[in-house]
């Protein structure tokens, strides 16, 4: 897997892009946070446990004397972020770690190499089939963090192909995407926000099949499309800090599958099939799967016939590549810290729900899709989306005669789209990172797709309200 620093750029052709650097984009959102908590009210509802679950008591909100954070607190909020989103920090850099290894292996070039060659006269198989996977564990499994992992794998395959470094990157985020937002059965959005709202778990699923399906199917096409225009010509790609002319060699390479390698492919297949059945059967999360990546990168450090020394040195050199994405994941989480310390989510809670009292259903509805998406600049993780709202969006759903089934349907709508824009988005970062693409380089792309998928959205829960989707 060939890297270089320079931007590939066709023979008689300049291109600039314009860059905002991430961390100087987080800490003016951080700037805001900071200054809001000497605007905003203060306020704070009671917090009840619940079979061992914490949740807002709707009833009982009660304002409270400003908490404003002051400039070095906001500061302290960075190394807050860190620790608070430390699992998924080394969670990263684990990963990073594992492909270290696998690629001290050989075997993601023999792969690439071999895959490359069969597919080169049905390449337009490669989109669709891969999304396909990809969208079939964001929506049964809620795999987010866990697909970072493929994005080296699929940059230089896709550029070997005669696409770019987008194509290779969306294959996984997009596919990913498109089950998280549907979630058909994803235990970690849906599953919570029904539990929550005493909904039979995983109830409604028919509609969200339907659902899955369209926004599968405009997801491909866009990236297709998109595809397609490189592939014809190059100059509209996007190649960052990854060489095309080094990933043609992958072509023309003899390199065959060796048994060493078969049997790699065969523990990274399996690693998944445990995973699979951790996270269904035993509800593991990341500290789990991170564990289960550990043994995994011994094993094939083992069957690739390399040193503990070796094993060591590439774990530590892969880990590094992602050092850049891991930080931007705390930094993102101080903002959160930040709201938290100045006491003002929950006037903001407060705020929406009590003006979505007093206008009809029908609108209420938009307004309700449309605060969750707010709300998923501000916490972008799925689970602690809905454990943060959904206790006050059930009762006021209940109080607008809207089903409570809608009121889970916009909110996991609204959490799935905001992954793939907000910057405030750990995973997207970490693996816009992996890829060396700059977020405004991808929010400008992907624009497009996130109004047509908000749209759907739209209409999904506009649909849902008037066929009074339940059960209740």
């Amino acid at each position: 897997m060939a890297q270089v620093e320079t931007t590939y750029q066709p023979e008689g052709k300049t291109k600039k892009d314009r860059k905002i650097n991430v961390f100087a984009l987080l800490l003016g959102v951080l700037v805001i946070a900071t200054l809001l908590t000497y605007v905003l009210p203060a306020g704070d509802y009671g917090r009840i446990e619940v079979d061992g679950r914490t949740e807002i008591d709707p009833d009982t909100y009660k304002t409270a004397d400003q908490t404003p954070v002051s400039p070095f607190g906001a500061v302290k909020a960075l190394h807050t972020g860190m620790v608070e989103a430390a699992n998924i920090i080394f969670f990263v850099l684990i990963i990073g770690g594992f492909f270290g290894v696998l690629t001290a292996t050989g075997t993601i070039n023999v792969l690439i190499t071999t895959l490359a060659k069969r597919l080169a006269t049905r390449e337009k198989l490669l989109i669709p089939g891969m999304m396909l996977f990809f969208a079939i564990g964001g929506s049964l499994m809620g795999m987010a963090e866990e697909t970072l992992a493929y994005i080296p794998l699929l940059i230089p395959l896709a550029l070997a192909l005669g696409f770019d470094v987008l194509t290779g990157t969306a294959i996984v985020i997009l596919g990913a995407s498109a089950g998280f937002t549907t979630a058909v059965m994803n235990p970690f959005t849906v599953g919570i926000a029904q539990g929550i709202s005493e909904l039979p778990m995983f109830s409604g699923m028919s509609y969200r099949l339907v659902l899955f399906v369209i926004v599968y199917a405009v997801s491909v096409t866009f990236v297709y499309r998109h595809a397609m225009k490189v592939k014809k010509d190059p100059s509209r790609g996007f190649y960052g800090k990854y060489s095309k002319k080094e990933a043609d060699v992958l072509l023309k390479s003899k390199e065959k599958l060796e048994t060493k390698h078969k049997l790699i492919l065969g523990a990274f297949l399996l690693n998944y099939v445990v995973l699979a059945f951790g996270v269904i059967k035993y509800k593991w999360y990341i500290t789990e799967i991170a564990a289960l990546f550990v043994v995994l990168t011994i094993v094939i450090g083992v069957i690739g016939r390399l040193s503990a020394d070796k094993i060591a040195k590439s774990f530590v050199d892969g880990s590094s590549l992602l050092i850049g994405g891991a930080l931007i994941i705390g930094v993102s989480r101080a903002t959160l810290v930040v709201l938290n310390e100045g006491h003002i989510i929950d006037p903001m809670l407060h705020g929406v729900s009590d003006t979505l009292k007093h206008i009809p259903a029908f609108w209420s509805v938009i307004g309700m899709y449309n605060f969750q998406a707010i709300i998923h600049f501000i916490l972008a993780s799925g689970s602690g989306h809905a454990m943060l709202t959904m206790p006050i969006m059930t009762p006021l759903a209940d109080l607008l005669d809207i089903t409570r089934q809608t009121a889970v349907l916009s909110f996991s709508f609204a959490d799935g789209i905001g992954n793939i824009i907000f910057p405030t988005a750990g995973t997207l970062m970490a693996g816009l990172a992996i890829a060396g693409i700059p977020w405004t380089k991808w929010a400008k792309w992907v624009l497009p797709l996130v109004f047509i998928q908000y749209l759907i959205g739209l209409a999904a829960v506009v649909i849902a309200h008037l066929m009074n989707y339940g059960p209740f």
